[in-house]
């Protein structure tokens, strides 16, 4: 097998957000509150980030990010960060979050583009600079921001102001440019592995979802052609030796999800027209399909198996992991395929529903299923 173990996605891998240590959700509640300073509410937020990142290291994992402690959301925290964005309450566009067990309908805050997209100043510069500056010489600092796509999929058309941007083509080509400008930022402050956050690519697999694109006035059936050529104007300068990476997945909100179906409707446009080293995509169940989609995947490019899933605190056994990674090998060649988690344990503040112990003690048997089946992991 060829030895990938120097460059990301590494063969076990995580998506990236963990779940908030109990003291960060109650400074974060305090300094709501005008209980504590924003110094204060740092300080506590710095140690749990150095030792989430210790932690990350003990449990064998190459990769090494913040968690997203610092966050409310894995992207809306961005997006509002963007130049010409603005941040409304718009209840009448909701997002329908479910599992077996209960229903969540949400109508969070959404972005609108009142001016032309522009970046500001760099994001998550600070976040990832931390991360880099804490990580021992053994850990690559990831950085995870959400791709280009979510700044347009919830709202559409009805969510760019026609004053500005009569003409969507500029509005694509201003908010590649944004993304290109902090991609090459972020590389002079150190990143050398990135992960783009998607979902989209994953939502737009269920016909629902496709239903919801035509009602705002999109286009259903090529979208996510639209959004795999912005993510590739905004790739196309990057650095060589900077590896990127993107997760799409049907959405994670407290152990919920709000899309199902397989990768089948966009796995070819995907996998060999999105120029990105690798993809996490996530197979955790029945709700994601099968891994058929996996035979458009080109060589080159590597997929991060989401065959744990991150929603549940019940342990997989290794040898289901294994058994899963096989069947994933009879449609792409085993030394494309790596292994994680389905998802983050804590895409927003709340988390998923299982404990610190429980998130730890998957991530370590991610690492040690991994180095059974490839040992150069």
């Amino acid at each position: 097998m060829t030895d990938t173990s120097a460059r990301p996605p590494f063969r076990a891998d995580h998506v990236g957000s963990l779940l908030r240590p109990q003291e960060v959700l109650q400074a974060r509640d305090d300094f709501a509150a005008g209980q504590v300073t924003a110094e204060q509410l740092k300080e506590i937020e710095d140690a749990a980030i150095q030792k989430i990142i210790s932690m990350q290291g003990e449990v064998g994992l190459k990769a090494a990010t913040d968690g997203e402690l610092r966050r409310e959301s894995w992207h809306m925290d961005f997006i509002y960060s963007l130049g010409g964005i603005t941040k409304v309450q718009d209840d009448t566009i909701k997002v329908a979050f479910h599992n077996k067990d209960k229903n969540f309908e949400w109508a969070p805050p959404s972005a609108h583009v009142t001016a032309p997209v522009t970046l500001e100043k760099t994001i998550f510069a600070d976040a990832f600079t931390f991360v880099k500056d804490n990580a021992s010489p053994e850990q690559t600092p990831k950085l995870t921001i959400p791709s280009p796509s979510m700044v347009h999929y919830r709202g559409g058309r009805e969510a760019i102001k026609a004053a500005i941007y009569p003409d969507l083509e500029q509005f694509w080509d201003d908010l590649a440019k944004a993304y290109a400008d902090e991609i090459q930022r972020l590389y002079d402050l150190g990143c050398r592995y990135l992960q783009l956050d998607d979902t989209s690519m994953a939502y737009v697999n269920d016909p629902r979802q496709r239903q919801h694109i035509a009602a705002i006035g999109g286009d259903p059936n090529h979208q996510h052609e639209t959004y795999i050529a912005t993510m590739n104007q905004a790739l196309a300068n990057r650095p060589a030796d900077m590896a990127i990476t993107v997760h799409t997945c049907r959405g994670n909100n407290q152990s919920m999800w709000a899309a199902e179906g397989g990768y089948d409707f966009v796995a070819d446009s995907l996998f060999n027209g999105l120029d990105v080293d690798g993809f996490f995509c996530e197979w955790d169940d029945e709700r994601s399909g099968g891994f058929e989609p996996l035979r458009y995947l080109p060589k080159g490019k590597r997929v991060v198996l989401g065959v744990m899933t991150t929603k549940s605190g019940v342990l997989e056994s290794r040898d289901y992991l294994k058994r899963r990674v096989e069947e994933a090998a009879t449609y792409a060649d085993i030394d494309q395929l790596c292994l994680s988690g389905q998802c983050g344990f804590s895409s927003t503040k709340e988390g998923n529903s299982l404990t610190q112990e429980q998130q730890w003690a998957k991530l370590a048997l991610i690492v040690e299923t991994a180095q059974e089946i490839w040992p150069d992991a």
